[in-house]
């Protein structure tokens, strides 16, 4: 069989296993020549055991207006902001702190996310996530 010749890649975030087909996800899979009620109907039943945490998917289109995708973990802030039980990250880091993470949790929130990552061991991964939580202002220890 012959490759199918790909038109498009883009990048989604999305609500897993309750994505609708309203603003943003819909008009984004329209221009692109998506059916958008059955991108929904398969993406909801992939992450059904996500519930409700947003996940990253790259959507690949082919010529003949077929589609794949393939999951993402969830963005590393989503994980920080569920680790610190925040509603948003701090509008400025610098001055205002929403909340307090170790080193160990990190490298957990590292371990999630490392088929994403590019480090190379769970150390590095931890530190990055850091990073992350700090320019969010969220006060890392350890």
């Amino acid at each position: 069989m012959a490759k199918k010749e790909i038109t498009v890649q883009f990048k989604l975030q999305a609500p897993g296993g309750t994505a609708t087909p309203a603003p943003p996800i819909g008009p984004a899979l329209g221009q692109h020549g998506v059916n958008p009620g059955q991108f929904i109907q398969q993406f909801n039943a992939a992450t059904a055991a996500l519930k409700g945490q947003v996940v990253g998917v790259l959507v690949t289109v082919y010529k003949d207006r077929t589609f794949t995708f393939e999951i993402k973990s969830p963005p590393a802030s989503v994980l920080l902001k569920e680790a610190v039980k925040a509603e948003k990250g701090s509008g400025e880091p610098n001055k205002n702190k929403i909340g307090t993470v170790t080193m160990a949790q990190c490298r957990e929130i590292a371990k999630k996310k490392v088929k994403d990552m590019n480090c190379f061991d769970e150390e590095a991964g931890g530190r990055t996530i850091a990073g992350t939580a700090r320019n969010m202002g969220i006060v890392v220890e350890g």
